[in-house]
């Protein structure tokens, strides 16, 4: 998300924190750069524009503070600005104080619109509340198929129309089914065309007034770029939507729509999609992007994956082991399928300040994570408890067996000893509960 973004900003944000002296013309010179950047990002251009001479005026009127360079308070300048940008404060959801919160997905087809509202179930399921789905897209072939394909997967009930039937009468029995089990959340996936016409905004419109939702959200492609914020403005016009969900941000999108969205709608963006996977739906916080943007990381982001996918159990055991100093392979094995099921590696790692920069591609490549589970499933169960015992000829056995090299085989070892002596001074120092979500 914000790859191409984040280094070149990155690059020219560089140039600023060199300098122990910026001048006025040093700033605007390097504005000018940032200016580039962001119209290359195809970020609106009165957007770009707005943004750079507020930064301007602030960096150039910016009192020098002795403990901090010029160049990072420039820095600081620009975050902050992304952050307003952004929306500054982080959205948050109109939850009804009588369930169902009704939320109406919209959007155009072939946005991800489908596969978005069960996102939005299955996170809303793994916060403890109890949503139901509603399947309302009766004109795209095997769209009702697809959505109840996806509850089956993370168990959420659905309401489904016959296709060709009437979406706003199915919403209606869907609402009356919905609060009378008792569901907290009902999630309403409605029908999108090739591009907005009347008779969809019109179908919107019925539903919207047979349901009077909570939230309207409008399903986005992020790698539409400024055609997207077109059509959110067309969508916000007719709807008067509450919320934007951006798609496919772990794509090649340049990322101009997440940062013209919100000044040019004016409405949050609330989600980004950031993968295929259920669990890949990100919560926005404006400060906490602003941060990933200028490869300052997002801990809180961090933590927050790992909660939802962590096995409490789990973590609870490797804390204990690690506490008794008795932290095997096998643990190691568990803990690395653990952080697989986060996310890509390389998205992790974009989370933990300063890493993003220090950390060579290599390192992050997701095939080496699998090297490591096979060098570590050719030993013997007894191998795995007991490291100590890994001679030179069970090594070399070790690493028939894995279809890996001796080397490699080495180079687990010593970083498993690392890990272990790491995770004992951290027990020590009382950070292992941070370390390990529980």
């Amino acid at each position: 998300m914000f790859d191409e973004l984040s280094q070149k900003l990155d690059s020219v944000l560089g140039r600023f924190r060199q300098r122990g002296m910026l001048t006025e013309p040093m700033i605007r010179n390097g504005l000018r750069e940032v200016r580039r950047v962001l119209l290359e990002a195809d970020v609106n251009y009165r957007v770009t524009r707005e943004f750079v001479e507020r930064v301007q005026e602030r960096a150039v009127g910016v009192a020098v503070l002795k403990s901090v360079s010029p160049g990072q308070q420039i820095v600081k300048v620009v975050y902050d600005e992304l952050a307003t940008l952004l929306g500054d404060e982080a959205p948050a959801i109109d939850w009804s104080s009588s369930p169902p919160t009704i939320i109406l997905v919209v959007g155009l087809q072939g946005s991800g619109k489908t596969t978005t509202a069960a996102k939005l179930a299955h996170r809303f399921r793994r916060e403890g509340r109890d949503p139901m789905l509603a399947a309302c897209d009766l004109q795209r072939p095997a769209a009702v198929d697809q959505l109840q394909t996806l509850a089956r997967r993370i168990e959420v009930e659905v309401h489904a129309g016959a296709p060709g039937g009437d979406p706003v009468g199915v919403a209606g029995e869907a609402f009356r089914r919905a609060r009378s089990s008792g569901k907290t959340v009902l999630i309403v996936d409605t029908a999108g065309r090739l591009q907005i016409d009347e008779p969809m905004m019109e179908e919107l419109r019925r539903i919207k007034s047979e349901l009077s939702p909570h939230e309207i959200f409008f399903v986005a492609d992020a790698m539409m770029g400024q055609e997207a914020v077109r059509i959110a403005e067309g969508f916000n016009e007719a709807l008067d939507i509450t919320g934007i969900i951006l798609t496919k941000m772990d794509g090649d999108a340049r990322g101009g729509a997440a940062l013209s969205m919100r000044r040019v709608v004016g409405r949050p963006i609330k989600f980004v999609g950031v993968g295929e996977g259920l669990d890949d739906l990100d919560w926005i916080d404006p400060k906490r992007l602003a941060g990933r943007i200028l490869q300052q990381g997002d801990v809180v982001g961090l933590v927050e994956r790992a909660q939802l996918v962590a096995d409490q159990g789990e973590s609870e055991r490797l804390e204990k082991k690690v506490g008794e100093g008795k932290f095997t392979l096998e643990d190691f094995l568990t803990a690395l399928k653990q952080v697989q099921r986060m996310g890509p590696i390389e998205q992790l790692v974009k989370l933990i300040p300063g890493m993003n920069r220090r950390l060579p591609t290599a390192a992050m490549d997701p095939k080496r994570m699998k090297h490591v589970e096979a060098i570590i499933l050719s030993m013997t169960p007894e191998e795995r408890q007991h490291p100590e015992l890994l001679n030179g000829s069970r090594r070399s056995r070790i690493a028939k067996g894995s279809g890996r090299s001796v080397s490699e085989v080495n180079r687990l070892m010593k970083q498993f000893k690392e890990m272990n002596k790491m995770m004992k001074q951290l027990k020590r120092m009382g950070g292992m509960s941070g370390m390990i979500p529980n």
